[in-house]
């Protein structure tokens, strides 16, 4: 049987650089024969300097995608793609379509996406600003491979190849150019099967600046790969701000730490609990966030740290939040009492001060955790529950 093969490319006025892409494309669909029967399709993103009469007249297919972005141009072209596999690539001739058999070939091999790697096939002189070749790309591609554990070294290249009916399962929903690591991180998330092959990258051919703006739409691809990664957003500074601050406290509830002419005590210790509440909170949102994530589809319904993190939760949640409070309140009573003792005046013992810190910060947790626990509640209304 025939492979079929979508080269789909988005487009807002490209009119000087859209016909050689398309003839590249379709030369190199009719150099594989027989054995594939391809189109060229032009998601058009409203161009009104002849685009889209060029792309006809050349005999690719339009579709008109009336909300602006690179990511709803791809998502309403890959939707309409008519083929198995897509070939997707810009409209400004950086990337050569005359190449896309090695996208094919990998496809046919197995691969669920096929990224490019421009780094490994080669970025000719002046194809890439230096700060997206030397700080970009190399700084979010590598943050990418940190957070999705992915030996992927190119995250944003935009020419890739991937089978359709696997990329529609990701649900992919971003409209901008954070588009680009949308796809990979989901494909990683869900287990799909990715490769990459060396690819050029060229100058482009237009005669004005491209759409890419860096700090924006760098900011939107940060953005995108850690509101998807929780642990990296909130689950590891947490933890690391929980166990500071638990200790810190610990040991100026007990102590003065002198250093020097620094002296360390109340205020530190208050610094301390602050510290602490902030990283429990921190931690906390870390599962409310992987809980929504799975809820709505756009996270693994299995994650081991947060599965054993719930588990606790549902085994020993509500019980030490009300072993907190109750802790804490017996300790706030007790410093209140104390208090009393001087007519609400000066305590001249420091001790007292530390004991209220100390005492209040694990009232706030218990408090904390007590509503957490119901709003986990609340994220599973509908489904099993987490205290039963």
């Amino acid at each position: 049987m025939k492979k079929t093969v979508t080269v789909l490319m988005p487009c807002l006025n490209e009119a000087i650089t859209l016909p050689v892409c398309i003839r590249k494309a379709k030369d190199a669909l009719e150099k594989m024969g027989g054995c594939v029967d391809g189109e060229v399709l032009v998601a058009d993103n409203g161009s009104n300097d002849g685009s889209i009469e060029i792309a006809e007249s050349m005999g690719a297919r339009v579709i008109h995608v009336e909300q602006r972005g690179y990511g709803s141009a791809l998502r309403a072209g890959i939707d309409a793609a008519k083929s198995e596999y897509i070939i997707m690539g810009d409209a400004d001739d950086s990337y050569d379509f005359s190449a896309i058999k090695v996208f094919v070939d990998k496809l046919d091999e197995g691969f669920d996406l096929v990224m490019g790697d421009r780094f490994a096939g080669g970025i000719q002189p002046g194809a890439m600003s230096f700060s997206h070749k030397y700080i970009g790309n190399p700084v979010l591609s590598g943050i990418g491979r940190l957070f999705f554990k992915t030996k992927i070294r190119d995250f944003h290249c935009g020419m890739r190849g991937f089978r359709k009916e696997s990329i529609q399962k990701l649900d992919l929903c971003t409209t901008g150019m954070e588009f680009a690591s949308e796809m990979v991180v989901k494909a990683v998330l869900f287990g799909l099967k990715i490769s990459e092959v060396p690819i050029k990258l060229y100058p482009d051919g237009r005669n004005r600046p491209p759409h890419l703006r860096s700090l924006p739409d760098g900011w939107r691809h940060l953005k995108f790969l850690l509101i998807y990664s929780p642990k990296w957003l909130f689950f590891y500074p947490g933890l690391l701000m929980t166990i500071i601050g638990f200790v810190g406290m610990l040991i100026l509830s007990c102590f003065t730490i002198h250093i020097g002419k620094v002296q360390f005590e109340i205020t530190t210790m208050f610094y301390f609990a602050i510290l602490l509440l902030t990283g429990c909170q921190a931690v906390q949102f870390s599962l409310f966030t992987n809980i929504y994530g799975k809820k709505i589809g756009q996270l693994p319904a299995t994650s081991k740290l947060f599965d054993n993190l719930e588990s606790f939760i549902s085994r020993f949640g509500l019980g030490m939040a009300l072993l907190l409070v109750l802790a804490g309140l017996t300790g706030i009573i007790a410093t209140l009492v104390t208090w009393s003792g001087v007519g609400f005046g000066e305590l001249p013992d420091m001790s007292v001060h530390r004991l209220a810190i100390l005492f209040g910060t694990l009232f706030i947790l218990g408090i904390q955790f007590f509503f957490s626990g119901f709003f986990i509640n609340v994220l599973y209304m509908g489904d099993e529950k987490i205290w039963g």
